[in-house]
């Protein structure tokens, strides 16, 4: 299944004021019945060794800064998407993501109609704090660029 870069279709003032990061990747798919959690939950089951390989160094990496490691909610029971706590949600679009001291982020998921089917976007948006956010934004660019479609493929399927 071929995954688009297309134009972010967001308001980044409502979803993260700041953002000096956006970015969007979309993909078709056969599914009419298809929410915005079923494809946020379908992108991030089961991910491939890969990816789960980079998050556990990403983890092993950042715990010595005081990052916050991937799905950490500090004691609190939070609605999860895989390892990202949910910010808001409507049956079209889903917002995931957390601040920590060197950046924020969100994961928004939206499923629309296309034609006979639908089509599921995911933009992503990220604000640094510091040098230290700029530095980790640039070093994790180049995996989201592939980790993204790879994730969307999986809901489109």
């Amino acid at each position: 299944m071929k995954v688009d870069e297309v134009t972010p279709n967001v308001d980044p003032a409502a979803l993260l004021a700041g953002a000096q990061f956006i970015d969007a990747f979309r993909i078709a798919t056969t599914h009419p019945d298809l929410d915005a959690r079923h494809a946020a939950e379908a992108m991030v089951a089961r991910q491939p060794r890969w990816i789960e390989w980079l998050i556990a160094l990403r983890n092993l990496l950042v715990s010595p800064f005081g990052l916050k490691t991937s799905g950490a909610t500090q004691g609190v029971a939070r609605d999860m998407i895989g390892i990202f706590p949910v910010v808001s949600e409507t049956p079209e679009r889903l917002v995931a993501g957390f601040n920590d001291k060197h950046l924020d982020f969100r994961l928004v998921v939206d499923v629309a109609p296309e034609g006979p089917a639908r089509s599921i976007t995911a933009t992503t948006l990220v604000l640094t704090h510091n040098r230290l956010g700029r530095a980790y934004l640039a070093v994790i660019l180049p995996f989201h660029r592939l980790i993204v479609p790879a994730m969307l493929r999986k809901a489109g399927g």
